[in-house]
C-alpha cells in the first residue's frame, strides 16, 4: 500500500503537475504546464483498460490487473523525473469496490513512485465539477454536470466554482455491458431492461435535482463525449445531445444488432463494446430529468484533479474549508481546539527531524486531527473518541482521499484511552509508524491543556529517538500542575504497551 506522506512545500513548487485517473473503464493521464497560476495541457494519454470487466466476485482478476499494470508502465515512463506532490493518481468506482484493490495498488508503487488514492463517489463528483467550471464559463447559471463512467455515473448541480449538489451512483458503462449486453447482442428488449435498471437507481436522487432545478445541462467523458461526437459527424443537431438524437443512436444501434457491428461516424472502435450500456443510462437520464439538451466538456476528473493540485498550495485548499465547516456543524470549542493544535504542531516542530516527520502531510493531518479531536463530544462524552473516529471515517469530506480520512480517523480514536486502538484499516508499516508517532504527539498535547485554561500555552522541550520521547518543562512547572504530572505519568504507563518510553523532568 502506498505512502500517505509527501514531502511538499505550501509555496507552490512545480512547473510541471500530472493527474491520473484510475477509472473503471479506461486510464488516463493528462500532463500540465503550470506558468504564473495557469495551467496548459502539454500531454494527454489513454489506455481501454476495463478494470470493472475484471471484477469477480469483488475481486479484480489477474487478467484485469496486468492490463492496468502494463498501461501504467507507460505512464511512469512520462512522469519518472516527476517529484513528489507534482503527480497525483486517483482511483474511481472499480478500486472503490475491490477488495483486493491494495493488491493491486502495491503492485502500482512498484511502477511508479506516486501514492495511489481511493476518492469516494461525492468527492469524485466534486472533482468533475472543479474540471468542467474550471473549463467552461456559463456566468451565474446553474448547471446540471453528468458524468457516466465505467463503474458509477455522477451528477452534480452547480453554480460558477461551487458544487451545490453532488451524487454518485453505482451504475456505468462496463457494469451495465456485463449485465444487460455481455454477448454483445444488442435489441430493444436488452436495452430497455438497462434503461429501467437505470431509471431504478435514479429514483434515490431524482426529486433532490429536480427540485434545485439548473439552466444548462453538461456532460463529461466518454459516454457523452461519443454521442456528441456522433450527433456532430452525422450533423443531427448542431447544439449538443437531445433525446431526439439519442433515439437515432438508439435506431443505429438496433440495425446493427450486435456491438461488433457498430458503424457510425465520431465513434471509436475501442468504445464499441460499452456503447449501447452508456447510451442506455443517458437515456434515462434524459427521461429522468427531462433534459432538453446536453453540451459536451472536455473538461471533468482530471482536470478538476489538476486544479485540486494547485489549490493545496492556495488559500483555496478545499480541505481546510471541509475542517472549518465541521468545527462549525458539530460545535466544536474552538479556543480549546486551537490551543491543542497549537501545542502539537509546536511538540512536532521539535522532534520532526528525530522523528522523521518532514512532511507536509504529517503536519496537515496532525493540526486537523487537533482541531477536530472532540467531533464526536456531543454525541457521548465517555466514548466521544470512538465517536469522533467514525464520524470522520463515514462523513463525506471534499478533498479527502479515502487515505487521508481513515489516517485522521485513526488519530482521533487514538488521541485517548488507550494508544493501541485501531481501524480495522491496513497503512504501510511506515505509515503506520507515522501515525504513531503523531498519535503520540497529540495525546500529550490534550494531556497539557487538560484543564482547558484558556490561553495557557505551556513552555516545553522535546527530544525524540526511534521509540522513545523525552519532555522537559520550565522548573516548577509541573509542581505546580498536580493534574498534568498525574497525567504524564499514566500517559508514559499507557505507551509502554506499544513498547514507546516517555520520560519528562
Amino acid at each position: 500500500m502506498q505512502s500517505l506522506f509527501l514531502q511538499q512545500s505550501h509555496d507552490f513548487p512545480f512547473e510541471k503537475i500530472a493527474a491520473i485517473d484510475l477509472g473503471s473503464n479506461s486510464f488516463h493521464m493528462v500532463v500540465a504546464q503550470v506558468t504564473h497560476g495557469q495551467l496548459r495541457i502539454t500531454g494527454e494519454f489513454g489506455e481501454k483498460v476495463q478494470l470493472a470487466a475484471g471484477l469477480v466476485n469483488g475481486h479484480l482478476d489477474d487478467a484485469s490487473q496486468q492490463r492496468g499494470l502494463d498501461c501504467l508502465a507507460q505512464f511512469a515512463q512520462v512522469i519518472e523525473d516527476m517529484p513528489p506532490g507534482s503527480v497525483r493518481v486517483v482511483g474511481t468506482n472499480a478500486l472503490r469496490v475491490a477488495k483486493n484493490r491494495y493488491d493491486f495498488i502495491g503492485k502500482a508503487m512498484d511502477i511508479m513512485s506516486h501514492p495511489v488514492e481511493i476518492i469516494a463517489g461525492r468527492e469524485e463528483a466534486r472533482l468533475i465539477y472543479v474540471g468542467v467550471s474550471r473549463t467552461m464559463d456559463h456566468g451565474d447559471a446553474k448547471r446540471l454536470v453528468v458524468d457516466i463512467g465505467g463503474g458509477s455515473t455522477e451528477f452534480i448541480i452547480g453554480k460558477q466554482l461551487e458544487p451545490i449538489l453532488t451524487e454518485s451512483l453505482h451504475m456505468g458503462c462496463v457494469s451495465f455491458k456485463q449485465r444487460f449486453f455481455d454477448d454483445g447482442v444488442i435489441n430493444k428488449s436488452n436495452f430497455q431492461k438497462a434503461v429501467t435498471a437505470a431509471r431504478l437507481e435514479l429514483l434515490s436522487i431524482q426529486d433532490d435535482y429536480l427540485d434545485e432545478t439548473w439552466d444548462v445541462a453538461i456532460g463529461s467523458s466518454g459516454t457523452i463525449k461519443a454521442a456528441f461526437n456522433i450527433v456532430k459527424e452525422n450533423n443531427w443537431n448542431k447544439k449538443g445531445i437531445t433525446l431526439k438524437t439519442l433515439k437515432q443512436i438508439q435506431k443505429a444501434l438496433f440495425a446493427a444488432g450486435h456491438a461488433d457491428n457498430i458503424e457510425l461516424p465520431g465513434l471509436k472502435p475501442e468504445r464499441k463494446s460499452t456503447f449501447a450500456a452508456g447510451i442506455a443510462i443517458l437515456t434515462a437520464v434524459f427521461e429522468c430529468f427531462d433534459i432538453k439538451q446536453m453540451d459536451f466538456s472536455n473538461g471533468a476528473l482530471r482536470e478538476g484533479v489538476l486544479y485540486d493540485i494547485m489549490g493545496r498550495y492556495a488559500e483555496t485548499d478545499i480541505r481546510e474549508r471541509t475542517v472549518n465547516y465541521m468545527l462549525n456543524q458539530y460545535h466544536i470549542d474552538t479556543e480549546q481546539a486551537k490551543l491543542v493544535t497549537n501545542t502539537a504542531l509546536s511538540a512536532l516542530a521539535q522532534v520532526k527531524e528525530d522523528w522523521n516527520l518532514n512532511s507536509i502531510s504529517s503536519e496537515d493531518l496532525l493540526r486537523w486531527a487537533g482541531l477536530l479531536h472532540e467531533v464526536g463530544a456531543g454525541i457521548s462524552h465517555s466514548r466521544y473518541h470512538k465517536h469522533g473516529a467514525y464520524i470522520i471515517r463515514e462523513s463525506d469530506m471534499p478533498g479527502f482521499s479515502q487515505q487521508e480520512q481513515q489516517a485522521l480517523a485513526n488519530l482521533i480514536l487514538r488521541h485517548r484511552r488507550k494508544f493501541t486502538q485501531s481501524l480495522d484499516y491496513r497503512f504501510t508499516k511506515s505509515d503506520q509508524q507515522d501515525l504513531d508517532r503523531l498519535s503520540i504527539l497529540l495525546r500529550l498535547s490534550i494531556l497539557l491543556h487538560h484543564d482547558r485554561k484558556e490561553g495557557d500555552m505551556p513552555i516545553f522541550t522535546l527530544k525524540a529517538d526511534n521509540k522513545s520521547l523525552h519532555a522537559e518543562f520550565l522548573p516548577e512547572w509541573l509542581n505546580s500542575r498536580p493534574l498534568t504530572l498525574a497525567n504524564l505519568q499514566r500517559e508514559a504507563e499507557s505507551l509502554i504497551s506499544d513498547g514507546y518510553t516517555l520520560t519528562f523532568s
